[in-house]
C-alpha cells in the first residue's frame, strides 16, 4: 500500500533519458538555450539565453545571488593511515565546521589534508598540511564536527589550497580543478560560502549583464549560501515537518529598501534561480510573520528588513508567492525540492492551472517539450524564464 509520502513523491516523477543530462557547460555561457514559459496561458517558446534582454524592461528588477562556491571537498588520511573524505557543510566557529565524512569517523581522530597537487607520501612537513580533529560524531552517522589547526582567513586559505569543488553527483566529467573552479562559478560571484553554485546564474556573461543594465533593468544582489542539502533527496521528515535543510541568507539595508520600493511601485521582481526565490520568500515570511500558504498580501502592506538569517522554507504546491513575480531557473531533477518549488510557482494560486501531478501539469508539458527538443538538463544545462 502506498502511503501519503510515497504518493507525494510519485506526484513529482518524470522520466528523463540519461543522455539529456549536461555533464559540462556550453562553450559560451549565454549560448545555452532558454525556454520562455507563460504560466498564465500555458504557452511556451524556444530561444537562447543571450536573448534574455528581449523579455525584460525598465519595469523589471532582477535579483541574483552573489554567493561564491568554495572548494568544500577535502581528501586526505586518518591518523590510522586510511583514506578520508570530508564535505564541509557549515561553519560553526572560526576554526570548526560541520561536515559529512566518508568513511565514518571516531571521536578525537586526527585527519591530515595535503595541498591539492600533493599527496601525503610527498614528505611534506606537518605545518604544510591542513589538520583537523574530530570534535563530535554520532554512531552510524556520516555527520561530524571537526576542529582545524588554524582559523579565520588562514583556514580559508588552507581550504582554498587543499580543497576540491564538489560537483553534483549526477555530473560525470574529468575537468581539471582549475577549470571546475572557473566554470562552476557565476561571473558575479563575490561572497565565499557555498558548496554548490546557484546554477541559473551560470548562463550570464558580463556582456549580457551590461545589455540588461543599458535597457534599464534594475539589478539587485543578495546572498544565500547554497549547501549540499540542495542535492539531498527529500525525506519523510522534510515532508512531515514541511521544512528543508537550513541555509543562511543576507539582504543588505539598501537592497531591502530598493526591493520594498520596487514592489510598492508594482515593478516585476524576477528571481534569478531558486536560491534567490527562496531567500526573497523567506525574508518576507520571517519579518512579516505571514503564514506560508496565506492569501496574497497587498503590495503596500509590507517593508522588507535586513540581516543575516536562516531559512528552512519548503515551497511546494499550493504555495502563494509573495515577492517573486517571474523566475529564471534550470531544469530540475525528478522528485527534487527544486522541482516542487517551480511546480508551485507555475500552478494555483499563482496561475490558473491546478496542480495534480507533474506529468499532467502545464510545467510537465513544458518539460516534455524540452526533452523532445534536446534541451540540456540540470546544473550545467539550459534554462527557463517563467513569467
Amino acid at each position: 500500500m502506498i502511503d501519503n509520502f510515497s504518493q507525494f513523491l510519485a506526484n513529482f516523477h518524470y522520466t528523463l533519458p540519461k543522455e539529456k543530462i549536461a555533464h559540462q557547460p556550453v562553450a559560451e555561457r549565454d549560448q545555452s538555450r532558454l525556454l520562455l514559459f507563460d504560466r498564465q496561458t500555458g504557452r511556451y517558446s524556444d530561444h537562447h539565453f543571450f536573448q534574455l534582454d528581449q523579455f525584460l524592461n525598465k519595469q523589471d528588477v532582477l535579483v541574483l545571488n552573489e554567493t561564491k562556491v568554495f572548494p568544500a571537498r577535502l581528501l586526505g588520511k586518518k591518523d590510522t593511515g586510511g583514506k578520508v573524505e570530508l564535505l564541509l557543510i557549515k561553519t560553526l566557529t572560526s576554526d570548526s565546521w560541520q561536515a559529512i565524512s566518508k568513511p565514518s569517523l571516531k571521536l578525537n581522530q586526527q585527519l591530515y589534508f595535503p595541498p591539492r597537487n600533493y599527496t601525503l607520501d610527498d614528505n611534506l612537513d606537518l605545518e604544510d598540511l591542513l589538520q583537523a580533529k574530530v570534535a563530535s560524531c554520532q554512531r552510524d552517522s556520516a555527520l561530524v564536527e571537526v576542529k582545524f589547526n588554524c582559523a579565520d582567513e588562514r583556514l580559508w586559505q588552507k581550504i582554498e589550497s587543499c580543497g576540491f569543488t564538489p560537483l553534483p553527483p549526477y555530473i560525470k566529467n574529468k575537468q581539471s580543478e582549475d577549470l571546475r573552479r572557473s566554470e562552476y562559478q557565476t561571473v558575479y560571484a563575490k561572497n565565499i560560502g557555498s558548496a554548490a553554485a546557484p546554477t541559473a546564474g551560470l548562463h550570464f556573461t558580463e556582456k549580457l549583464m551590461e545589455k540588461l543594465k543599458n535597457k534599464g533593468v534594475q539589478i539587485e544582489k543578495i546572498d544565500l549560501a547554497v549547501g549540499l542539502g540542495t542535492f539531498a533527496k527529500l525525506s519523510r521528515d522534510n515532508w512531515e515537518k514541511q521544512s528543508l535543510h537550513q541555509e543562511y541568507y543576507q539582504i543588505q539595508d539598501d537592497v531591502a529598501k530598493r526591493l520594498t520600493e520596487a514592489k510598492r511601485m508594482g515593478k516585476r521582481i524576477i528571481a534569478l534561480g531558486t536560491t534567490s526565490a527562496r531567500a526573497l520568500e523567506s525574508v518576507f515570511i520571517n519579518y512579516q510573520k505571514i503564514p506560508k500558504k496565506s492569501a496574497k498580501t497587498k503590495k503596500n502592506d509590507f517593508s522588507l528588513k535586513t540581516g543575516r538569517e536562516s531559512t528552512n522554507l519548503f515551497i511546494n504546491p499550493p504555495y502563494q508567492f509573495q515577492m517573486v513575480d517571474a523566475l529564471i531557473t534550470n531544469f530540475h531533477l525528478p522528485q527534487s525540492s527544486l522541482l516542487m518549488m517551480v511546480s508551485a510557482f507555475a500552478s494555483q494560486p499563482n496561475s490558473p492551472f491546478i496542480f495534480k501531478n507533474f506529468t499532467q501539469s502545464s510545467l510537465g508539458e513544458v518539460y516534455q517539450h524540452a526533452i523532445k527538443h534536446d534541451y540540456r538538463f540540470f546544473s550545467f544545462g539550459d534554462a527557463m524564464l517563467i513569467v
